[in-house]
């Protein structure tokens, strides 16, 4: 049939791999190894010995890599006016720079750098993340923007488990030398990062009345690669795998990374075989038609318009200017909320390590509890994700809601840390990793919804920009001081002096108490910021607020009709493909 009609459609080969569900498999595998910066927890200590820091030092440090991983203002101004390939791109290079001298530092192949530059290489690398989220993400968001809860919570899904699937990868490259990790997370991200960048792009093509079920069919598939991790952390913890086994098990694990691959063949192929059996349909991309001039505006006196418009925002569901979002009152409490919320579980993630040496864990337990909170914060956030959407198509409720439920649960997790129950820090890593994964998809899906999606790139990072302020406050100036104060506080009662360049370390369950008691409080008070957001936006979410995409799709995509009787083309517009 394609030879009878050879213009009706491109090659299945360039549909395969230009169309938009290539796009998102090459984002998964970006978002697969893009989570570096939540396996601080597994290289902190060979920084904290090789290079002499205190906790409070070692804090800083987390400061300033969660900063670069969350403060992404920079791509997605980038990304408003670059196409997402060049994003990608400069965020390999930062991503190989900064961990490249982390690693030559760590391994005294460079002399040792002064804390300042140790903070700027971790900030480059750590942001690097910032460009692939919005380089794939945001893209993936706006080619299917009615499914935008079900995309951000795979993606960020995959972003999560990321940490697990490096470890797999790690301890089949390199054994069990964790300087290395640090060598991995350099090259692996920015390698793959180069290889797909050509394949994420803004794609607008035939509409498949199944896209939501697609979702799902790569969410079980991702399901089932998160058990797989699970079973084998278990077993690798009980029977301490030989590096030949981690080579198996690394297998299993690219194998099943690849696995969705075969949905996207499958989709591809229809879409393919629905252009070539029917040419009457083709789709007239809006982005290769003639921008419409906007319309004239009458004159207006300069003083007073820029304060105008930024105060006086439009509804909610419209599309704002940064400016307008900025200076909201809706962004103000979910930013308020953010502080509170990811600075909380942040901190109780960096300091996983120290948490688990302070209250007497064996050191090999630190692995187990990183990859419970990788393959949990996957978990929260593909529930998040799916379920908010689920839950707001069928009976309304506003996704802030589920916000809210999140930050409260998190306050389990940093109430068992504080109190040191026995044998609990296996159940808290779980709230924990569960909590800060799940609230990633809401903040961004509500931002989104809120905002609008014209410059969603550059609101999308700013939602973000929370988090670094979050972490400073609640894990540098509180968790890292009151664990160094009682660090110094057992070596003064044990009658020693502390050596230069000693590492400082805590021991029982006082060096996190008081920490994690002030964690909850601010949590608390998050929580109870988000319900004012709820109660702002309850009669918003009753409504259909797709509504306003819809009818734009319907202005800008149209349909070639080819008459059967001489050929010619005329032009419909349709409301659905």
């Amino acid at each position: 049939m394609a030879a009878s009609n050879p213009t009706s459609a491109n090659p299945f080969w360039y549909q395969f791999l230009f169309g938009r569900w290539f796009s998102v498999f090459a984002s998964i595998l970006i978002m697969s190894v893009a989570g570096a910066t939540y396996m601080f927890g597994l290289y902190s200590s060979d920084i904290k010995s090789s290079l002499g820091y205190d906790q409070t030092t070692l804090n800083l440090l987390s400061f300033f890599k969660d900063l670069g991983g969350n403060v992404g203002v920079i791509s997605g101004l980038i990304n408003e006016v670059a196409p997402a390939w060049v994003v990608l791109l400069i965020g390999a290079v930062m991503n190989l720079f900064g961990y490249t001298m982390i690693w030559l530092a760590v391994t005294n192949r460079i002399p040792k750098p002064q804390i300042w530059h140790m903070c700027l290489y971790i900030c480059i690398g750590a942001n690097s993340q910032t460009f692939a989220n919005t380089g794939a993400l945001v893209t993936c968001v706006k080619n299917f923007p009615e499914s935008r809860g079900s995309v951000l919570g795979l993606l960020k899904g995959f972003v999560g488990l990321s940490g697990a699937i490096l470890s797999q990868l790690f301890h089949a490259f390199y054994g069990n030398n964790s300087k290395s990790l640090i060598f991995l997370i350099a090259w692996l991200p920015a390698a793959v990062s180069v290889t797909f960048l050509r394949f994420v792009r803004i794609i607008k093509d035939l509409r498949q009345p199944n896209e939501l079920k697609v979702f799902y069919h790569i969410l079980y598939i991702s399901l089932g690669l998160a058990g797989s991790l699970m079973v084998l952390i278990i077993l690798q913890n009980r029977l301490r795998f030989q590096q030949i086994q981690y080579v198996g098990s690394a297998i299993v694990v690219i194998v099943l990374l690849l696995l969705p691959l075969a949905i996207v063949f499958r989709e591809e192929l229809n879409v393919w075989k629905s252009k070539i059996a029917n040419p009457i349909l083709q789709l007239e991309l809006a982005s290769q038609q003639p921008p419409r001039p906007p319309p004239l505006a009458p004159p207006s006196p300069p003083s007073g318009s820029c304060f105008k418009n930024t105060f006086k925002p439009p509804n909610r569901g419209e599309d704002y200017t940064i400016p307008q979002a900025i200076f909201s009152v809706d962004m103000i409490i979910l930013f308020i909320a953010t502080i509170c919320g990811v600075g909380g579980t942040l901190t109780a993630i960096d300091n996983l390590g120290q948490i688990g040496e302070s209250l007497g864990y064996p050191s090999h337990s630190t692995t187990t509890f990183i990859s419970l909170v990788s393959i949990w914060n996957y978990l929260g956030r593909v529930v998040s994700g799916f379920v908010s959407e689920y839950f707001w198509k069928k009976y309304k409720v506003p996704r802030p809601l589920f916000l809210f439920a999140t930050l409260i649960l998190s306050c389990v997790g940093h109430l068992l840390i504080a109190f040191g129950v026995p044998n609990s820090l296996y159940f808290s890593s779980i709230v924990v990793g569960f909590c800060f994964g799940a609230q990633w998809p809401l903040i961004f899906a509500i931002i989104s919804e809120i905002f609008g999606l014209k410059y969603y790139a550059t609101l999308y990072n700013l939602g973000g920009a929370a988090s670094p302020i979050g972490a400073y406050i609640l894990n540098v100036r509180v968790a890292g001081h009151l664990y160094d104060r009682e660090a110094q506080r057992q070596m003064e009662a044990a009658g020693r002096r502390r050596n230069i360049g000693e590492d400082l370390s805590c021991l029982g369950v006082e060096c996190y108490r008081k920490a994690f008691l002030i964690i909850t409080a601010a949590t608390v008070f998050g929580g109870l910021v988000s319900l004012i957001l709820v109660v702002r936006t309850w009669k918003f979410y009753k409504s259909d607020i797709y509504r306003k995409f819809r009818e734009e799709e319907a202005e800008d995509v149209e349909i070639k009709i080819v008459t059967p009787a001489n050929g010619a083309l005329t032009a419909a517009k349709t409301e659905s493909v």
